[in-house]
């Protein structure tokens, strides 16, 4: 990326196009040498030479769509006139399986960088100690959020310092499912990776009783027992609804004092698992905070953690710049067999991948998924890629990873948690509103507007990159506060309250 030029900037010295830094009317004269035909929105972009109709629209060095008509110098380039697919109707890529994985230089055990976390029995550690209340159902949400306002109003919580809070994770599904189906599979491995989260310091798993989720079923599958923090129970069993309220507060009177004797201790870097989300991108997001929060990833795997990059729809277009990171052929070919299920799946389903950006994401200045991709997968960093997940699968290698997930920031991230992430980064161009309990979720803003508009939900303005911070400078800043958090500093988000809500598991398959 070349330093900004005033209100313009070059990103690879092969682009065709540069990015407006500020709003471009109609005449003005560009560093480029090139003078403004069309009003170009800050954020959007716009031809530096000649487009013919047909040719590959350059960003990053990197195909990012095809002129569906010429293009002249200085035209604001965006979907009028810039789309998927070459003259032939598709795009080609060459996936180089392994060839570009470079091995990371490991920091000593003694030389990683610490954070104060909750050591759990399994040997992972919490940055947070939460007790959960989980439902197998929808049709026992209703209990599990009376259980835990009963104990918020009682006030016992204020004699438990140590617990960050009781959680209901309620969810609209667990049941009219097939029960061989992949649907099932991944609900199932989504409520036993929210029970075994290491944020969790105890947890409830309450049911209705006739549901098609079984709790007894996901106990044999997974050799659970009951103990002093992990109770389950469903509302037909005991009785009913008054019965089952007072069951569910008395356990977890009963937990408390077992999960408040946690305490924070020193560990390092290698226990974190970080969770890497965007949403509500923009043209900046791959320009600033995303190749930020790289360099904050390429840090943490240097000292042994694990980050998780997921949003498999954007991803898609960008596959290529990981299976060439991939460790070896079998883990990059995986990856591929995931954007082919996607394929079919938005095929079956009436859709298409290009679906993805958003009307937001185009407002922001992002044309195709193909741009919004390369963009996304900047927040992986560089080292390479050790593994690929299916959605909420346990996440046991260290480095650099990837999940299986929807663009739904919601969606992905649950499955990110249920997997073990303990941290949660989230870039945004626009503004999303969002948080993610039982896991602390920081902010970067990508640009400084928005940052301004938006301090008191953004944690790190990231926009100043574009204004001469160096890439490297804030992706150190960013690690730094990942393990300020990760010791307890709250977030915008938990500050604001936000968490309650975001529970939400992949509904895949019919709904019978």
């Amino acid at each position: 990326m070349t330093q900004p030029q005033g209100k313009t900037l070059v990103l690879n010295a092969a682009d065709n196009i540069a990015v407006a830094l500020a709003n471009l009317e109609v005449g003005t004269g560009t560093p480029e040498g090139v003078a403004i035909i069309r009003r170009v929105p800050r954020g959007h972009k716009f031809a530096t030479r000649p487009i013919a109709a047909g040719e590959a629209v350059v960003k990053f060095g990197q195909i990012i769509g095809f002129a569906k008509e010429g293009i002249a110098p200085g035209d604001w380039v965006h979907e009028h006139n810039c789309g998927m697919g070459g003259p032939d109707g598709s795009l080609a890529h060459d996936y180089a399986f392994a060839e570009g994985a470079v091995p990371v230089e490991m920091l000593e055990a003694s030389q990683r960088a610490t954070f104060q976390g909750f050591k759990r029995a399994n040997g992972s550690v919490g940055t947070r100690n939460y007790v959960g209340i989980l439902t197998s159902v929808n049709c026992s949400a209703t209990v599990a959020k009376f259980m835990a306002e009963a104990i918020n109003r009682s006030g016992v919580l204020d004699d438990y310092p140590e617990i960050d809070g009781v959680i209901p994770f309620v969810h609209g599904t667990g049941c009219a499912m097939d029960l061989s189906g992949e649907g099932y599979q991944i609900f199932r491995r989504t409520q036993w990776g929210y029970t075994s989260n290491p944020n969790l310091g105890a947890a409830l798993l309450v049911g209705l009783g006739c549901e098609a989720f079984q709790i007894d079923r996901m106990k044999e599958a997974y050799n659970l027992s009951e103990t002093d923090t992990f109770q389950t129970m469903t509302i037909q069993e005991i009785g009913g609804t008054r019965k089952m309220i007072d069951w569910g507060v008395e356990r977890i009177k009963e937990m408390l004092p077992v999960a408040a004797k946690a305490r924070r201790e020193t560990v390092d870097a290698s226990h974190l698992s970080l969770a890497l989300q965007c949403g509500g991108s923009d043209g900046y997001s791959g320009i600033t905070a995303n190749p930020a929060l790289g360099v904050a990833v390429d840090t943490l795997v240097k000292h042994g953690g694990t980050a998780i990059l997921s949003e498999t729809p954007e991803v898609y277009g960008a596959e290529h710049m990981l299976t060439r990171r991939a460790v070896t052929r079998e883990v990059g070919e995986k990856l591929i067999e995931r954007i082919k299920w996607w394929e079919d799946y938005t095929r079956r389903n009436g859709g298409e991948m290009n679906n993805n950006p958003s009307p937001g994401n185009k407002l922001g200045g992002l044309t195709t998924i193909l741009e919004k991709s390369l963009g996304a997968t900047a927040k992986g960093g560089s080292t390479p890629l050790t593994a690929v997940y299916e959605y909420a699968e346990k996440v046991t290698e260290k480095g650099f990873v990837f999940m299986d997930t929807p663009g739904f920031d919601p969606v992905s991230a649950t499955g990110q948690v249920a997997g073990g992430a303990n941290v949660l980064t989230f870039t945004t161009g626009r503004g999303s509103a969002y948080g993610c309990k039982p896991v602390p979720s920081i902010k970067l803003a990508t640009n400084s507007d928005m940052y301004a508009r938006m301090s008191e939900d953004m944690d790190i303005n990231c926009g100043d990159i574009v204004e001469g911070v160096s890439i490297e400078a804030k992706g150190q800043q960013i690690f730094e506060h990942i393990l300020k958090v990760a010791s307890g500093e709250r977030t915008k988000s938990e500050t604001l309250g936000y968490g309650d809500n975001e529970f939400v598991p992949w509904q895949v398959g019919a709904v019978m």
